[in-house]
């Protein structure tokens, strides 16, 4: 159960995002961190009876900084306003698909499925829903799957694919540059003492589509 200090210290950051102020606060980040990290390890173990692979890795590893990388960016704030987590079987740093979850004052949400890939994946992802349509149409257009998630998120081409023509009845799929199921939480959700269970289970809704994407290229 995560607690409402970690969230009162995630918005007071989105207001004092600055160095001078999370130097004085270090010890509610690292609370909050700690609070953070107890919720991953967690949602971690439930998520082993279908990705047996995170058994073997630690919790700390699926975590991402809290520090921004401001080195191309207009956005010159420090530190991130939330905390977040990566869970695939190959790690963090897995370029296939995997399940992300974020916590932010009314912005929480988690999400599976892969996100901007590089060229060669992303054409082994389109040639997979080429050939396996209806399975993958199945995946998607699932009433449960639709009642959590609606559409994919929308990141497409506004024009046809390389190698695909506008008959393909996959097309509109194959379209997509991304292919995300999402799912928000409200901060009320978020502090449940079930909340890493409802994680669980949104999570295990969206393994057909995060499987059916790593089979296209593992």
């Amino acid at each position: 159960m995560l607690q409402a200090a970690t969230m009162k210290f995630l918005r007071q950051l989105a207001e004092n995002n600055n160095k001078p102020w999370f130097d004085a606060h270090r010890e509610d980040y690292d609370a909050g961190r700690a609070d953070f990290e107890r919720l991953t390890d967690r949602v971690k173990q439930l998520m082993t009876d279908s990705v047996p692979e995170l058994a073997e890795q630690q919790t700390k590893h699926c975590i991402f900084r809290i520090y921004r990388d401001v080195r191309f960016s207009k956005d010159k704030t420090p530190y991130k306003a939330h905390f977040s987590a990566y869970f695939s079987k190959g790690g963090r740093k897995y370029e296939g698909a995997g399940y992300y979850l974020h916590i932010e004052p009314g912005k929480s949400f988690a999400a599976g499925g892969l996100w901007m890939p590089s060229s060669a994946l992303l054409k082994a992802v389109r040639q997979e829903i080429d050939y396996n349509f209806e399975a993958f149409r199945e995946i998607v257009e699932d009433k449960t799957f639709n009642k959590l998630f609606g559409q994919l998120a929308e990141d497409k081409l506004k024009t046809l694919p390389k190698g695909y023509d506008a008959e393909n009845p996959a097309i509109e799929y194959l379209k997509y540059k991304s292919f995300i199921a999402e799912h928000s939480f409200t901060d009320k959700e978020v502090l449940h003492q079930h909340f890493a269970t409802d994680c669980h289970r949104i999570f295990k809704t969206m393994q057909p589509l995060v499987d059916f994407i790593n089979r296209s290229f593992d």
